[in-house]
């Protein structure tokens, strides 16, 4: 716990046998109170590895796709009631050795969600070897993203996410996409209910185990980029209501 805080964190898996088990091991569990690693349905030996580790272990019946296993993450979560979730992909991306500082401003009240980013730092994610066309194709959406939404964050693309329970309750993201496209139109939803977001710099790793989206499936989720900021906009101004940025239960 951090502050009577209840914290857990979600490792939405899929293949990642080679990196699971360094992932888990750099949690803090002085502040980490429980960790949820839900498979979906990896054709490696991630869950045989993960059951000897210490989390709490989910296997899809069927692929359900990166957004359908956060999806599954966030609900198995707010069942344990944290009050605090934090996402960690067990692939090594991404270190577990910076979760007190996405965790802490949390607990604190300063923010109600936290984003590690690989662009503070301006050569975080060059130097983490990410692929120069990436970086640009990132730089570019983020100023794109930035300006429909009226934000200005330095990402709106990492995987290193850290949420209030508030949020996840208030938000209907078992409406979003099942596919890659779910962590920018809940970074979106976040932003339109006036949630506070923070940023802290965080370096990154690309290795060959890492998991990546190639390019076709790149393309998709900048085009999808796009459609999102286009309809925030719309939406805000009146002209097109998106169920998307609906308040759970509400309007």
């Amino acid at each position: 716990m951090v502050y009577n805080k209840r914290v857990v964190v979600v490792m939405p898996s899929y293949n990642a046998a080679k990196t699971v088990a360094q992932t888990t091991a750099e949690i803090d569990r002085g502040i980490v109170d429980e960790v949820i690693l839900v498979d979906d349905r990896s054709s490696d030996d991630t869950v045989r590895i993960a059951k000897n580790l210490n989390v709490h272990l989910y296997v899809h019946d069927k692929n359900l796709g990166y957004g359908g296993n956060q999806k599954t993450c966030y609900n198995k979560a707010l069942a344990m009631k944290a009050d605090i979730i934090v996402m960690l992909h067990p692939d090594y991306q991404y270190t577990p050795k910076l979760l007190p500082a996405l965790v802490y401003p949390i607990a604190a009240g300063v923010y109600d969600c936290m984003l590690g980013s690989r662009i503070i730092g301006k050569t975080n994610a060059l130097k983490g070897g990410m692929p120069v066309y990436k970086y640009v194709a990132n730089r570019f959406l983020t100023l794109f993203q930035n300006i429909l939404i009226g934000a200005k964050f330095s990402e709106y693309h990492t995987g290193y996410r850290a949420f209030s329970a508030e949020i996840l309750k208030n938000i209907p993201f078992e409406q979003n996409s099942n596919d890659f496209i779910f962590d920018n139109e809940i970074l979106c939803q976040i932003h339109h209910l006036g949630y506070r977001i923070g940023e802290v710099s965080c370096p990154t790793k690309y290795f060959p185990e890492a998991s990546t989206i190639g390019l076709s499936q790149s393309i998709k989720y900048g085009l999808g980029v796009l459609y999102n900021s286009l309809c925030f906009r719309l939406h805000r101004w009146g002209i097109k209501r998106c169920t998307l940025f609906k308040k759970k239960g509400g309007t």
